[in-house]
């Protein structure tokens, strides 16, 4: 069945998962925040941007941490499954790399496990072997 007329598929528009995936850029080993989406300012407080990550993601676990850490020094994308606020997320960390090719900074966004996969089993996507028809 068509994904865009399935009843099972979630019709919300791309706003409103963005809406929901609270997202930020960070700057240097103190991960001073940089940017934070509305959902990231939802979440944490308008005041976190210019902040210290550890200082104003107070609930945010220590496992969510060492993945900033880790991408900032090694500069590879992670990606991983994090308990906050009683909810699995799927954290998704990436290096900010300046035209130099020095790693200045991360990327990070959140998606609940409850969300509907941005890609699914019936719809065509990229992967070894694989592309679009």
């Amino acid at each position: 069945m068509d994904p865009a007329v399935d009843p099972a598929v979630d019709p919300a528009p791309a706003d409103d998962a963005a809406a929901r995936r609270p997202a930020g850029m960070c700057r240097g080993s103190g991960h001073l925040l940089v940017y934070g989406n509305p959902a990231f300012v939802a979440t944490f407080g308008e005041r976190a941007i210019g902040m210290p990550a550890r200082e104003v993601m107070l609930d945010f676990p220590s496992e969510g941490f060492a993945l900033f850490d880790q991408v900032l020094a090694g500069g590879k994308p992670v990606a991983c499954w994090i308990r906050y606020a009683k909810e699995d997320w799927r954290l998704t960390v990436a290096p900010r790399v300046d035209p130099t090719g020095e790693v200045y900074g991360i990327s990070f966004h959140f998606r609940a496990r409850s969300d509907v996969p941005v890609v699914g089993p019936e719809l065509p996507h990229y992967g070894p072997g694989r592309r679009f028809a």
